[in-house]
């Protein structure tokens, strides 16, 4: 069972995975479910991208001519976001249909001039260039193997300008909590991040919460099993339970918050605006 309502692929080949989740979701309406949670309803997807819009917002107020590398960027919606804010994006994916989706919604969204869109595996990433925001949402979770996602930090590292920011959105709670690992899915125990960063001489300026409320992840390992009438009511339930309490005290209750915002610099760096 896929923790994010979907059942898991016996064999995770990444390219294949996300290839097909876009070919089936990339085009169909927001296309939340091709970059949130597979399987899932909107009402639930739009949920997890209200939330992460929250924990994001302070973070991603930036200047015009701001240069952002968004890894992971799906079907683009932070990258639209941030090109009319005035940035000039770079949007790097694994799946074609994803970048190819992107491309289009920066179309109809009129910021395609200040959007550049590549297909990459972020653990061999080649950007063509630094950048002042390099901004990654639920991505590392995906990358299962440890060599793969080392290289996938100090990757992104090397393409952070001077005195430029990381800020990575990840499941990454307080304590273990392997139950509701999949083939596709790590909810890595967050010092494991934050031993990752350090030793890629990124620093911690900041660290915030996103979904504080327990209720999602009691259900979620234990969807699948239930008659499916019985089990969207009760996803109905807790999300409904589960939003006041995310969006009053998700910021700032770090430590029951099972995704966090780390906001990184590398080693002695200054501020970016």
């Amino acid at each position: 069972m896929n923790a994010r309502g979907a059942p898991a692929p016996e064999q995770y080949l990444p390219s294949h995975y996300w290839e097909d989740r876009a070919r089936r979701f990339a085009a169909d309406g927001s296309g939340l479910a091709a970059v949130c949670s597979y399987g899932m309803p909107e009402f639930y997807n739009r949920m997890i991208h209200w939330s992460q819009h929250l924990a994001l917002r302070p973070w991603l107020k930036i200047r015009p001519g701001t240069r952002v590398l968004d890894v992971g960027c799906g079907v683009g919606r932070w990258s639209t976001l941030l090109a009319g804010r005035g940035g000039v994006v770079t949007g790097a994916d694994l799946s074609p249909t994803m970048i190819a989706e992107a491309r289009r919604r920066a179309e109809l969204q009129n910021v395609s001039t200040r959007t550049r869109f590549i297909v990459q595996d972020l653990a061999h990433l080649d950007a063509d260039g630094s950048f002042d925001l390099i901004l990654g949402v639920t991505v590392l979770q995906h990358i299962l193997d440890p060599a793969s996602l080392r290289s996938a930090v100090k990757r992104m590292t090397d393409h952070l300008a001077p005195g430029g920011r990381m800020v990575l959105l990840e499941a990454a709670p307080s304590s273990i909590a392997k139950h509701c690992d999949t083939t596709v899915f790590r909810a890595r125990q967050r010092n494991v991040y934050l031993d990752l960063f350090a030793e890629q001489g990124l620093e911690l300026r900041a660290i915030s919460g996103v979904d504080p409320a327990p209720f999602k992840t009691w259900l979620l390992p234990h969807l699948r099993r239930l008659p499916r009438p019985f089990g969207m009511s009760a996803l109905a339930a807790v999300t409904l339970a589960s939003t006041p309490i995310d969006v009053l005290f998700g910021r700032v209750a770090v430590q029951r918050s099972w995704h966090a915002v780390f906001v990184l610099q590398r080693n002695g760096g200054a501020h970016a605006a």
